[in-house]
């Protein structure tokens, strides 16, 4: 019966709003969706613009502009039952998913973003799996001049995967630059090799400017694809680790109404 449902937490309070509201029939609809951004890096506040300050934030809910952007989502199978879960900003497959799988919650509690950066090293030093990105037509691959155009390859593989709704992974890094909430499509963003010399290739580019080096990682943009491995994969959503590969992503344009600044 309510109009406006409000997260009040970071990315993963956000994904549990986001399907509650998706269970609901005609709940997209129905219900707006708001953040208060009280989490650790709060991505999808910082992306809609959100103040991080709570009393500011709670402004921006009660002036109520709406505004509609695409919706994201994920089939998959838990047990040969197939899953289907919505996500906002981001999702990966791959080191990212595994270095959240291997966070320590208690120790994020004490330490925050740094227990991400601990689990990442650790990740980091273990065997990556080969993430297949398929799609049945050819996807599109942003050139050097950072415009989307077209490939001939239906299939490309790399250690990590980043599927973006928006533009931004980790807080301020803008990862997938040429990202939009409102184009109907997904970015995707392939570390062909994720190890400590692609990381320090990465690091002064992502210190400096918010974003990867073009010599590191393709750019691609698509409606609809499947991520696969040969070995177990993890991948996650919004920040929370979801399950193991294969996953479909698809996207459905401005279905999910927003309260923004």
């Amino acid at each position: 019966g309510f109009d406006l449902v409000v997260a009040a937490g970071g990315d993963g309070t956000v994904n549990e709003v986001l399907n509650g509201i998706g269970d609901a029939p005609d709940g997209f609809a129905r219900a707006r969706l708001g953040v208060l951004p009280l989490g650790t890096v709060n991505v999808f506040a910082r992306e809609l613009k959100i103040p991080l300050r709570v009393e500011r934030a709670w402004e921006v809910l009660q002036r109520g502009r709406e505004l509609k952007i695409d919706l994201p989502r994920a089939e998959f199978s838990v047990n040969g039952v197939l899953q289907k879960r919505y996500f906002c900003q981001l999702a990966g497959a791959g080191l990212d998913a595994r270095a959240i799988e291997l966070v320590d919650w208690q120790h994020k509690k004490q330490v925050g973003k740094l227990a991400y950066v601990i689990a990442g090293l650790k990740a980091l030093c273990e065997k990556k799996p080969k993430i297949i990105v398929a799609r049945a037509s050819c996807p599109c691959v942003s050139n050097p001049e950072g415009t989307h155009g077209q490939d001939a390859r239906a299939t490309i593989s790399g250690e990590l995967v980043l599927v973006g709704n928006g533009q931004f992974y980790g807080g301020s890094f803008a990862i997938l630059p040429l990202a939009d909430l409102r184009d109907g499509r997904l970015d995707i963003c392939v570390l062909p090799r994720v190890n400590w010399r692609a990381l320090l290739r990465s690091v002064p580019g992502l210190l400096l400017h918010g974003k990867l080096p073009a010599s590191v990682a393709q750019h691609f943009s698509a409606e609809t694809f499947e991520l696969t491995s040969e070995s177990a994969a993890a991948f996650e959503l919004d920040g929370e680790w979801v399950g193991k590969l294969p996953v479909t992503f698809s996207i459905e344009r401005e279905k999910l109404r927003v309260v923004v600044p």
